[in-house]
């Protein structure tokens, strides 16, 4: 079974930072893709970031420049660094990934940008 467990959520100003992190119970470079979606109140899930195993990188409308993803295969840990945030990326965070056909979730963090 794998799983996925998200940290590094929480309360922050506008303009702040936060790291999100992903530990996998599982060795991630077997993972072909892995990402970041979010989900706002009242909205659809949405892309925040994905990355393959060979370290190609796609994102969201509007979130490259501010945001970055990146993984560590040694640690088994995806991450997401998120800069000048905005009140509008307030949301749950979610981990994702894929591998052979299977694809998985993580519970989510919740992110809350306010002053």
């Amino acid at each position: 079974q794998v799983q996925l467990v998200e940290s590094g959520g929480g309360l922050v100003q506008p303009g702040g930072s936060l790291r999100l992190s992903c530990a996998v119970s599982q060795v991630i470079f077997n993972f072909n893709i892995m990402g970041w979606f979010r989900q706002a109140p009242g909205k659809q899930r949405e892309l925040v970031a994905l990355i393959s195993n060979l370290d190609s990188t796609n994102y969201g409308p509007s979130l490259k420049g501010r945001f970055t993803i990146s993984r560590d295969n040694p640690k088994n840990t995806l991450y997401l660094q998120m800069n000048n945030l905005k009140p509008e990326d307030t949301a749950v965070y979610y981990c994702t990934a894929w591998a052979s056909g299977s694809h998985y979730w993580g519970q989510g963090t919740q992110v809350t940008v306010a002053s």
